[in-house]
């Protein structure tokens, strides 16, 4: 164990994630000490041992999780591992931070967030793009009132991949948590939830537009997704959600956010810029970290007191960065205090009831209840 303001993390997984998400972030959370790492099979160039030699190092799991000198399990390995290695940590006593796509199904996600809570231990998931400055953005136009009542809320992950992921992304089905609903639809569903919470009905289309096919999502691999198209309900105040993310869209400017109300409309292009830095090499302590240029801010339209409709350029917010995350998990360890947790797993099982209700209702062509 780690001294008593200070945790011992442990983090499994050596791949981008661990190596450009976690653990310079981890360097930067003064609560936080890196204590050891888990990779499987090192070699050279591509070797935790090289690269951290003051750490402590595992080739597997089992006894990461048994030293008693780690606090806090990070889970950094494809999401098809996360159920039974989140809850096996648990299990021995440590708090945990999960990669997402978080696990499977919302009763796994359900079953974890439980044994959390009997474990009194902090249990996290990895929903880093809550801390996008694009979408802080968009909450603090909803926060203010500015666009009135939303009506309809578009919020897209496009790009222009005709290749297919080769990684797990790619290669596991949704029953595994693999996949474009579970890789991206995970980020946008997580944010639409925390803007507007639980819809009252969905309803979705899965596409293969590689293939120019629609697809159920079923198990078969030729039924699954790689782009989809989805409507969530919000019938207490008649707003739409569309929840759109393509891999034939030959853009320069890829939509992200369109948002019409009442009293205005935004419209956004561009994806946050934090990923991009972190693979370019930026280090998050950079002065221009998440930082956006000017010519990739969104267009407000509003209308003045005299009625009329005007446009300007509205500035996206100063970043607050992906160093929130990790600051806010750290608060959660010191003060054991489940509000303190920036992503609780039971938020993260609502999103999964939302994800599993999206693909019902592709399969069905009916409106679902998540």
């Amino acid at each position: 164990m780690a001294p008593s303001n200070k945790f011992n993390v442990g983090i499994i997984g050596y791949g981008l994630s661990a190596k450009v998400f976690q653990i310079p972030f981890v360097a930067l959370t003064d609560s936080l000490v890196l204590h050891s790492i888990v990779q499987r099979s090192p070699s050279p160039g591509n070797s935790a041992p090289e690269d951290h030699p003051s750490v402590k190092h595992f080739t597997s799991i089992e006894p990461m999780l048994e030293d008693p000198e780690v606090d806090v399990i990070i889970i950094s390995t494809p999401p098809n591992t996360h159920f039974e290695t989140a809850r096996d940590a648990l299990r021995n006593g440590k708090h945990v931070l999960v990669e997402k796509p978080f696990v499977p199904t919302s009763a796994q996600a359900e079953e974890l967030a439980a044994l959390a809570a009997e474990k009194e231990r902090v249990l996290c998931v990895y929903q880093n793009r809550r801390w996008d400055s694009d979408f802080l953005t968009v909450k603090k136009l909803l926060r203010e009132g500015t666009l009135g009542r939303i009506v309809e809320f578009e919020t897209h992950f496009d790009r222009f991949r005709l290749e297919k992921p080769t990684t797990w992304k790619g290669q596991l089905g949704m029953d595994q948590a693999g996949g474009v609903l579970y890789d991206l639809g995970t980020h946008l569903l997580d944010q639409v939830y925390v803007l507007f919470g639980m819809p009252s009905s969905v309803s979705a289309k899965f596409l293969n537009q590689r293939e120019g096919r629609v697809v159920t999502g079923g198990s078969d691999e030729s039924e699954q997704p790689d782009s989809i198209s989805a409507v969530l309900t919000y019938a207490d105040t008649g707003l739409l959600v569309h929840v759109r993310i393509s891999v034939v869209s030959v853009e320069t400017k890829q939509p992200r956010f369109r948002i019409r109300g009442t009293k205005g409309s935004y419209q956004k292009s561009f994806l946050d810029p934090q990923e991009d830095q972190l693979r370019g090499g930026m280090a998050a302590t950079d002065a221009q970290f998440g930082k956006e240029d000017e010519s990739r801010y969104g267009r407000l339209c509003y209308v003045t007191e005299g009625g009329k409709i005007e446009e300007k350029v509205y500035p996206t917010v100063e970043p607050e960065t992906y160093t929130k995350i990790f600051e806010g998990f750290a608060k959660a360890l010191e003060t054991g205090n489940k509000e303190d947790i920036p992503v609780p797993a039971s938020q993260a099982a609502k999103v999964l009831r939302i994800i599993e209700a999206l693909q019902e209702s592709a399969k069905t062509g009916r409106d679902v209840t998540p």
